[in-house]
C-alpha cells in the first residue's frame, strides 16, 4: 500500500490538488454516462449471460496468451473458451506463424488435443496432431494428412477436412483470437489506447507467475473491483500496518486520469511506487526485500528511455501504474517499477467465472532478486483473495433482488462504462446491429 511519513502528508495533498480533472463536471458526466443509481440485473440473469456469449464473447477479440508460450516450431497450447462455446488450439507452424484452430477432429467430432481430462487445458510440442479416437492426423497448418483405413471411406477428399481455423492475430506479443471471421483487424479494435502503449518492452519480462481461481461471481463484478480504488482503504486495511491503513482512509480522489476509447478504458493511478520515506510505515519483510504489492522498489533497466505516450498520459511525477481494460475481459496493468500484470475473467455461467492473474518480471539474476519478486507475487495473492471472497458475497445478495438500484461515485466511472458497454453489445446484437470499435475518439487530457 502507499507509504510515507507523517511530515510530507501536506505535500501529498498538494500534489493531489493538482491532479487533472475533467474539462467539465465530473468524469462520469464528461464521458456522457448516466449518474443515476445503477442496476446490476446484467450480472444476475442467466438469460442476459446467454446473450453476452453470443453478442460479446463470440464476436470480440479475446487474449489467449503470449508468443513466449510458443518457443519453437510445433509448440502449442489449448484454451477452453466456455463463454464462446468452444475450445481452441494455438500453435506455431513450420513458417513461424501463430495459428489457431477449433479443437475438434473432423471425423467424429472428438476433442483433438487433450491429456487425461478432456476439460483441462494443456500445452506441449509436436510435429502433428493425432486424434486419440481413430488416429486421424493434422499438420501444424491444420491440413488433414492421414486417415486410418482411408479406403473404407466414400470419395473422401482430404483437402476438405482440415482443422477449422479461428481468426488469430498478434498485438505487442499478445495472442488474440476472434470467432467472428468478419471482425475488424485486431489493431483497429485495440484503438487509440492500444496504440498509445505500443513499443513498451513486454518481451523483456519473461519471468511469469500465474494464479487461477474459480470465483462464484459474475465476470463483470471482478472487473469492477479492479477498476476503482474506492474499496482499498477499507477492504485491504489489514494488509497494511496500522499507521499506513489509517492514513490511506484519508484519501479520496486517487486517479490521475480516466480515459475511454469505444468499449475500452484506462485508469491512470498515482502513488507509492518508490521506496517509502519512512520505512516504519511498511512491514519488516518489505524493508528487507525492498518490495511489496507494487513490485520491486528498485526498478530493473528495460532499456526504455521514455514511456510510450499512452503510459502516464498526464506525465505526473506521482504516477504509479495504468490499468487498461481491453473489452471484454483482458486487463493489462503496467507498473512504474518496470513490470506488468494481466487479469483475465473467463465466464462459465451467469454467476461464476475463472479469474487468472499473471505477473511478468524481468528474469532475476540472483536469489535476492527472485525473493523480491516472490514477495510481490504472494502479496498480490492475498489482495486478490480478499477481492474474490467479497465478490461472492456481492453475487449472493444481488441475486436476492431486494435492491436493484445502487449509487456509484465518480471514482466508479469505469464500472458504469463497463456495464453500459456490455448492455450496448447485447442490445445491438438483438437488433441486428454490428458493433465496431472506433479507431479514434478524442482523448481526455
Amino acid at each position: 500500500m502507499i507509504s510515507c511519513s507523517p511530515s510530507p502528508r501536506q505535500e501529498d495533498h498538494t500534489a493531489m490538488a493538482h491532479f487533472p480533472k475533467p474539462p467539465e463536471g465530473s468524469w462520469t458526466e464528461h464521458f456522457g454516462l448516466d449518474t443515476a443509481p445503477s442496476s446490476y440485473d446484467d450480472s444476475i440473469s442467466p438469460e442476459f449471460y446467454a446473450l453476452e456469449r453470443e453478442a460479446i464473447f463470440q464476436r470480440t477479440w479475446l487474449n489467449v496468451g503470449r508468443v513466449e508460450q510458443l518457443s519453437r516450431t510445433g509448440s502449442y497450447f489449448t484454451r477452453e473458451l466456455d463463454s464462446a462455446g468452444t475450445s481452441v488450439i494455438v500453435v506455431k507452424d513450420g513458417a513461424g506463424e501463430v495459428r489457431a484452430f477449433h479443437n475438434i477432429c473432423r471425423h467424429r467430432g472428438n476433442k483433438l488435443v487433450w491429456q487425461d481430462f478432456p476439460r483441462e487445458e494443456t500445452s506441449g510440442s509436436c510435429r502433428q496432431f493425432t486424434c486419440k479416437y481413430h488416429g486421424w492426423r493434422y499438420d501444424l497448418e491444420g491440413a488433414l494428412t492421414f486417415v486410418q483405413q482411408e479406403s473404407e471411406f466414400f470419395d473422401l477428399d482430404m483437402e476438405k477436412f482440415g482443422l477449422v481455423p479461428v481468426r488469430c492475430e498478434l498485438w505487442e506479443g499478445f495472442i488474440f483470437v476472434n470467432l467472428d471471421a468478419d471482425a475488424q483487424p485486431l489493431r483497429d479494435y485495440m484503438g487509440r489506447l492500444g496504440a498509445g502503449i505500443e513499443g513498451y518492452p513486454f518481451e523483456k519480462m519473461t519471468q511469469v507467475h500465474k494464479y487461477r481461481a474459480e470465483v462464484g461471481a459474475n465476470w463483470k463484478l471482478f472487473i469492477d473491483a479492479f477498476m476503482e480504488f474506492y474499496h482499498a482503504p477499507v477492504l485491504h486495511a489489514k494488509q497494511a500496518v496500522a499507521e499506513e491503513s489509517t492514513k490511506l482512509q484519508g484519501y479520496g480522489y486517487e486517479a490521475l486520469s480516466y480515459d475511454i476509447d469505444g468499449p475500452h478504458a484506462v485508469v491512470s493511478s498515482w502513488g507509492g511506487m518508490s521506496p517509502p520515506k519512512d520505512l516504519n510505515m511498511v512491514k519488516p519483510i518489505e524493508r528487507i526485500l525492498r518490495s511489496g504489492l507494487f513490485g520491486v522498489w528498485d526498478a530493473p533497466d528495460i532499456g526504455l528511455d521514455e514511456l510510450p505516450p499512452g503510459l502516464n498520459p498526464t506525465r505526473h511525477p506521482s504516477w504509479g501504474e495504468d490499468s487498461f481494460l481491453f473489452f471484454p475481459n483482458f486487463m493489462l496493468l503496467v507498473w512504474k517499477p518496470n513490470w506488468y500484470l494481466t487479469y483475465h475473467y473467463w465466464p462459465t455461467a451467469h454467476n461464476t467465472h475463472i479469474f487468472e492473474g499473471t505477473l511478468y518480471f524481468v528474469p532475476p539474476e540472483n536469489a535476492y532478486e527472485r525473493l523480491q519478486q516472490e514477495l510481490a507475487v504472494v502479496t498480490f495473492k492475498e489482495y486478490g483473495l480478499q477481492d474474490a471472497n467479497t465478490l461472492e458475497a456481492t453475487q449472493m445478495m444481488l441475486e436476492t433482488g431486494v435492491v436493484n438500484a445502487f449509487p456509484l461515485c465518480d471514482q466508479e466511472v469505469m464500472l458504469r462504462h463497463l456495464h453500459t458497454t456490455a448492455r450496448k453489445y447485447v442490445d445491438d446484437h438483438q437488433n441486428g446491429r454490428k458493433v465496431e470499435t472506433p479507431v479514434q475518439i478524442s482523448a481526455v487530457s
